[in-house]
């Protein structure tokens, strides 16, 4: 049960990328991220796929909010809000064609474009609704890459890291794309000598832990979960620390490698005149 127990505490990210370079994720993040590209001139647009956004402290380019809210779509099916956020993103899978569509042939070829995505887990390993999305992007010849956010504070012992892996290897399945795994909210963490061990661990090591951690008759189950972790070889994340502009520096570019973002570009030659004699 323990592998369930925590699935709800997780921060859940998606970043797509495209020939319309582009991404989804938490909204601290991009705040981070529109920050970071602004700084070095890159160009960088940010879409709200969240109809419970209220506040961004960011530009925003294109809003779900424009096609449907949870509040309103709450109080007229009378729903609660997880099952109204299914509901809102349920409505956007059925205008893929006509609203996004025409609010993504705004941008170029070289755009940069950020998904801002609900944190809801369901939404990522349970429901096809996202991935329907992602599969609808790869027909539109988008290079997709997926960046899963734990956060950092959530491990504090190895069953708890245990349950991030395996929620977010859920959403992998889900997905099928490639994934840049992130422990995030670093710069909160008193400690970080306690979360070294987590960020590429030994299977040995974590099947040791766990085994202390719970009670002998779940061996087995142990030992069955670290094999999956170690055959995926999911089980490595990247610490992110929002201070550090080297961090944020270092992710994206992690990120740009899934996506072969810039692969594609001309090639830049500057003529240099000789110098007279």
């Amino acid at each position: 049960m323990f592998i369930y127990s925590y699935l709800y505490l997780l921060s859940v990210c998606l970043f797509v990328l495209s020939k319309l370079q582009s991404c989804l994720m938490q909204s601290t993040y991009c705040s981070s991220l529109f920050q970071h590209c602004t700084a070095v001139g890159r160009r960088i647009d940010i879409v709200n796929l969240d109809p419970a956004a209220k506040n961004f402290d960011y530009p925003v380019s294109v809003d779900i909010r424009e096609l449907v809210n949870l509040d309103e779509v709450m109080e007229d099916f009378n729903l609660g809000p997880n099952g109204g956020l299914i509901c809102c993103m349920e409505f956007l899978e059925e205008n893929l064609d006509d609203w996004l569509a025409e609010e993504l042939e705004t941008f170029m070829d070289d755009d940069y474009l950020v998904f801002d995505c609900p944190g809801q887990i369901e939404l990522f390993s349970h429901v096809p609704v996202l991935k329907n999305f992602v599969d609808h992007l790869k027909r539109k010849n988008f290079n997709v890459c997926a960046v899963y956010l734990l956060d950092s504070q959530f491990i504090t012992d190895v069953t708890k890291f245990i349950s991030g892996c395996m929620a977010c290897l859920s959403a992998m399945v889900q997905l099928e794309l490639p994934h840049v795994n992130i422990l995030s909210k670093m710069d909160l963490v008193t400690n970080k000598r306690e979360l070294e061990e987590y960020l590429n661990p030994e299977p040995r090591f974590l099947l040791s832990e766990l085994n202390q951690r719970m009670a002998p008759q779940f061996e087995k189950l142990n030992r069955a979960l670290i094999e999956l972790l170690d055959q995926y070889s999911m089980v490595s994340f990247l610490p992110l620390d929002l201070r550090k502009e080297s961090s944020i520096r270092y992710i994206l570019s992690q990120i740009d490698t899934s996506i072969q973002y810039g692969e594609d570009a001309d090639v830049k030659v500057k003529d240099i005149d000789p110098e007279d004699d």
